[in-house]
């Protein structure tokens, strides 16, 4: 069995320096996609800040939105993962545009508010198949049965607070669950507009139309 380290790392991770350790999921250095992606959205995106949603170390976020005027909320239910994403956001000089959030999605979010961009990567790993990855947190990998259960608060995080012409960023892992995406959102305020196939995982971009 893999003991989890509690010993600071940092990685780059595009032009930012990222700190974690291993009580936070490591940087996947092919996540950086999900931040380019969000980057070409958010040009003609509307107006308004930008909600990453299972942020760990706040790392996709905080290079989305690094190049840019826009405000970032993260929100996560791991307090240390909290904690690093406050200090990323600083060793970044972006404290005065990052909001950090601790706790579960359904609670953090204000009724009111609205985004223009809502980024997630949440765990999507089977229940079932979470001991192939000892060395991962078990509360950033598990996704439930499926591996959707997280996935599915995320989307209707984006359904309730994304503005009209907004999009949603969401990682995945596997065929079934894409295909289980895109079965939930037929017919929805939520459509599927792209799929991105990557070596370790799918990104999925779903517009408010």
């Amino acid at each position: 069995m893999t003991t989890i380290t509690t010993e600071p790392e940092e990685m780059d991770f595009g032009r930012l320096s990222i700190a974690f350790d291993g009580r936070v999921l490591r940087p996947r250095p092919w996540t950086e996609a999900q931040s380019s992606w969000a980057a070409e959205i958010l040009p003609t995106a509307p107006a308004g800040a930008v909600l990453e949603l299972c942020s760990g170390a706040g790392q996709i976020g905080l290079l989305a939105i690094a190049d840019t005027d826009r405000r970032l909320v993260c929100v996560d239910l791991n307090p240390v993962a909290c904690d690093y994403a406050r200090h990323n956001a600083a060793a970044a000089g972006l404290t005065d545009r990052v909001e950090v959030r601790e706790g579960a999605i359904d609670e953090m979010l204000r009724d009111s508010e609205r985004f223009a961009l809502v980024v997630a990567d949440p765990p999507w790993v089977r229940r079932t198949e979470v001991g192939r990855y000892p060395e991962d947190p078990l509360l950033a990998i598990d996704g439930g049965d499926d591996g959707m259960d997280v996935a599915w608060m995320c989307i209707d995080a984006a359904r309730g607070h994304l503005l009209p012409g907004g999009s949603l960023l969401l990682q995945i892992g596997t065929v079934e669950q894409v295909d289980a995406l895109r079965d939930r959102l037929r017919g929805d305020e939520l459509a599927v507009t792209e799929v991105r196939w990557h070596e370790r995982g799918v990104l999925v971009r779903a517009d408010r139309v």
